[in-house]
């Protein structure tokens, strides 16, 4: 499965704008804050794997 690195650029209600940090991106991912770990915050790193996300 694939591993991708994130870190919360911005929150803005119930979702959050990612930005990928293990390659170039200039595209945010936005993301439903229910599916991030309870305590994302904005510049909290993250992992995506086996389609789920926990805190770097």
């Amino acid at each position: 499965m694939n591993r991708f690195e994130y870190v919360v650029v911005s929150i803005d209600g119930d979702y959050a704008n990612l930005k990928r940090t293990d390659t170039e991106s200039d595209e945010p991912k936005l993301v439903a804050r229910a599916l991030l770990p309870p305590e994302t915050t904005e510049g909290t790193r993250l992992l995506y794997e086996w389609m789920e996300y926990s805190i770097l």
